[in-house]
């Protein structure tokens, strides 16, 4: 008969407390007259976990690419259930206790998520600094970046669909996977809720395989590297507004706050600034394109239309112009060179001049590559459009 639910744990070496969870999700689907399977997620155990999960009735799926991702994304595929049920292996959730998760899912949603936070935290089942640093900041982070409700990102139990899981197209390996599904499932725009789950003292004996801060720095560096908007495109808007005002302030004269005097060496320094902020610009749109054309981020309509609004001929015109409005500076101080027959000059008005001038030809070189990467990175772009049509 079809199965229902297929609960998945991730396993390695995971003896003393596996029994316990295999139990308790046999419990559950006898109790509550479900049709559905457990998976024991193999990750290579030396200690005799693959006999006990046998015993006790579980499948075990042997998976040999290492880490918690590879583990349950082998599981998950391997699963027969419409619903999964994902949790750690060392009875720090209660498998029993998943009928909310259900009830979600049979509601219509696609993720649903637990939240300790909210269920109940037993005293020393998560370490100080994650329950109030690791876990609360990169939830916020998450929030900010992909628009999210979710105030628990890491909860190690969560529920969703198997077609869901298979939209989401996970490849993460380690334990920022569990960062990977609600980005991707915000990104792909599925139904997402959570609801409260407890937490209690693990049974495993032994020290967590989770390392507080290289595992950390893996769920913030995914986040950054699948937000393109927070990583190169408002840093760059920020500096480039921010420097710009000034910037054309000081090409025409100095600057006097209070008896502080602001002259080229500041115009230089924000001239580098603004420099910088428009390489954060075309760097997000380069990312941009590699992430969707290679399906690490969904399509969507303003990424249609950056097509039609930029393309390789208005990127050189543009480029070109502002390279010879470079050379027009370039030209103004070589006549001043020539007038005092190549003589010595006012070091700071030469200045004011030739650094506009050579800003405006960095800038109209840099799009000017930009516009030919641009364009190579949209062939795949066309060469699928076409094989569209045809």
């Amino acid at each position: 008969m079809k199965k229902e639910i297929s609960f998945v744990i991730p396993c390695l070496n995971e003896a003393n407390s596996l029994s316990y969870c295999i139990e308790k999700a046999k419990r559950f689907l006898e109790e509550n007259n479900i049709i559905g399977e457990i998976i024991v997620a193999d990750n290579g155990s030396t200690d005799g976990s693959q006999n006990i999960a046998t015993n006790h009735g579980a499948r075990v799926v042997s998976i040999t690419e290492k880490g918690y991702g590879s583990a349950l994304r082998g599981g998950i595929l391997a699963a027969e259930g419409q619903y999964i049920i994902m949790g750690d292996a060392d009875d720090s959730y209660n498998f029993y206790n998943v009928m909310p998760f259900i009830s979600k899912l049979r509601e219509g949603f696609d993720l649903v998520m637990g939240n300790r936070f909210k269920g109940g935290i037993e005293k020393g089942a998560m370490p100080f600094l994650h329950k109030y640093l690791g876990n609360p900041v990169l939830s916020f982070v998450g929030r900010l970046f992909f628009k999210s409700n979710i105030r628990d990102f890491h909860c190690g139990l969560r529920a969703f669909t198997k077609e869901a899981f298979v939209k989401m197209d996970t490849h993460t390996t380690g334990m920022e996977f569990a960062s990977e599904m609600v980005v991707k499932a915000h990104l792909l725009n599925l139904k997402i809720t959570e609801v409260p789950t407890t937490l209690s003292k693990d049974k495993r004996g032994r020290k967590p395989h989770l390392n507080t801060w290289s595992d950390g720095w893996r769920h913030l560096r995914f986040l950054l590297l699948y937000s393109p908007k927070w990583l190169f495109l408002f840093p760059g808007i920020f500096l480039i507004v921010s420097g710009l005002f000034s910037y054309l302030l000081l090409s025409i004269k100095p600057l006097q706050i209070s008896h502080i005097v602001l002259d080229v060496h500041t115009l230089l320094y924000i001239e580098t600034a603004i420099i910088i902020g428009i390489q954060f610009v075309l760097f997000y749109g380069l990312t941009k394109i590699y992430a969707v054309e290679n399906n690490l981020l969904p399509k969507s309509v303003r990424y249609e239309s950056l097509f039609e609004k930029i393309n390789l001929e208005k990127g050189l015109l543009l480029g070109c112009f502002l390279i010879i409005i470079g050379f027009i500076l370039g030209f103004i101080n070589l006549l001043k060179w020539l007038a005092v027959d190549f003589g010595n000059l006012n070091v700071t008005d030469t200045l004011r001049i030739a650094i506009p001038s050579s800003f405006f030809i960095i800038i109209g070189t840099e799009l000017i590559l930009f516009s030919f990467f641009f364009s190579i990175l949209g062939l795949k772009k066309s060469s699928d459009n076409f094989a569209e049509k045809n």
